[in-house]
């Protein structure tokens, strides 16, 4: 089959490799119809990099239709339509009856001491083949896996893989009142997801913060109060202007590790990725430091006694804290991989031809499977308006939209 294939640091490209086989009675085999890039993909295009090997099948939004179960999966048929949840997880220990999936005790990743397997997502989670590929091995398929109706197209389902409840789940966390603020920084995929959600729940006042035009105008034709980083002196400032010099009641960062500024710890983070990865490991597991700039503007801007949702994806583990400044505003936090299947029922009746959320056209791009690697590149640049891609197996180059 053909798949999206890691080979270094800013270099993916789409190479022929063996067929998916069951070899597991709880597998099943998907035929993928859909697969998104994720902007948490392009930490392993290049400050991952270390934690990935060359060959590693990449991507994990995914959605499809089965082809074949092992002998243990008895909810699943061939030619059921599914969409494929980014964590494997078994649906019967602890962690997932308490709706805790992303830390499955099933396929926790014990020897990196991470939470659930991941698809696609390097050895930190297991090294399991992603899903941008013509075929994907879904692991625990029993509990892995999320039916979805025939008739709409992809569109309508493919983001319950990720987007939806990392935005969901963002939203729920930050739970801003109906008649509060919700700022939420970086415009990209989760952050104008979580957006709309807000909006959608009943939130007044929804601040968006970016610095690229085509995101911030995304978010304004939906509603949202929108502020451009390259037109104010101080973020913060911005918002207690817009909020009656208060702060936002809920923050959702969802910018994580890739923010601008931090120059000196990007400039770490370029020395670090010239390493060897026996070297690079263990700096980055246990000495690295993030670019905490988000981190530090949603703690500025968030009011007093207010709440900061981090849904961007962090991996230091000797970050600086302003826990002076945390502390004396008394401010909340709270944060984590999304709990795919815990928000699915919430989020489901929204998938209607009504479309509130906007799913239908959320993608910028759509894309045939083998032009992944310009896909990459355009995406990490910011560059042609591109904010969702997606990739679809099979698709004719003449008709990807962008």
């Amino acid at each position: 089959m053909r798949a999206v294939v890691w080979h270094g640091k800013k270099d993916v490209r789409v190479e022929q490799v063996p067929d998916p086989v069951i070899s597991d009675p709880a597998d099943a085999i998907i035929r993928v119809t859909s697969t998104n890039i994720c902007g948490s993909d392009l930490h392993l295009y290049e400050p991952l990099g270390a934690f990935m090997a060359q060959g590693d099948v990449l991507g994990h939004e995914s959605m499809g239709v089965v082809e074949e179960v092992g002998a243990g999966v008895t909810n699943l048929s061939p030619g059921d339509r599914v969409v494929v949840p980014f964590q494997i997880c078994c649906g019967t220990c602890w962690m997932c009856e308490h709706g805790l999936q992303s830390q499955c005790e099933t396929t926790q990743v014990r020897a990196q001491g991470t939470g659930a397997a991941l698809f696609g997502y390097s050895e930190l989670y297991g090294s399991i083949p992603g899903g941008q590929a013509e075929y994907l091995r879904v692991p625990q398929a029993q509990y892995t896996h999320i039916p979805v109706p025939d008739g709409p197209p992809d569109e309508r389902f493919v983001y319950l893989s990720d987007v939806l409840p990392t935005a969901w789940q963002a939203v729920a966390y930050a739970d801003p009142e109906p008649e509060g603020t919700l700022l939420v920084l970086g415009l990209g995929p989760i952050g104008d997801m979580a957006c709309r959600i807000a909006l959608e729940r009943g939130v007044r006042q929804v601040i968006g913060v970016d610095r690229v035009d085509a995101r911030l105008d995304r978010a304004r034709t939906r509603g949202v109060t929108t502020v451009d980083m390259r037109e104010v002196d101080d973020v913060g400032d911005a918002v207690r202007e817009l909020t009656g010099g208060r702060g936002a009641d809920a923050v959702v960062d969802a910018v994580g590790m890739e923010a601008h500024g931090s120059p000196l710890v990007k400039a770490s983070h370029k020395a670090v990725s010239l390493l060897p990865d026996a070297l690079a490991k263990p700096l980055m597991t246990n000495v690295g430091v993030d670019r905490l700039a988000a981190f530090y503007t949603a703690i500025d801007t968030v009011r007093r006694g207010g709440t900061v949702s981090l849904s961007g994806v962090y991996g230091g583990m000797a970050d600086p804290m302003p826990m002076m400044t945390l502390f004396d505003k008394q401010v909340q936090i709270r944060m984590g991989q999304a709990n795919v299947k815990r928000w699915v029922p919430e989020i489901m009746p929204l998938l209607t031809d009504a479309d509130p959320l906007g799913v239908d056209d959320f993608a910028t791009h759509r894309l045939p499977l083998e032009a992944a690697p310009d896909a990459y590149a355009t995406f990490q640049a910011k560059e042609d308006g591109m904010v969702k891609v997606v990739l679809k197996p099979g698709m004719d180059a003449r008709d990807a939209v962008a």
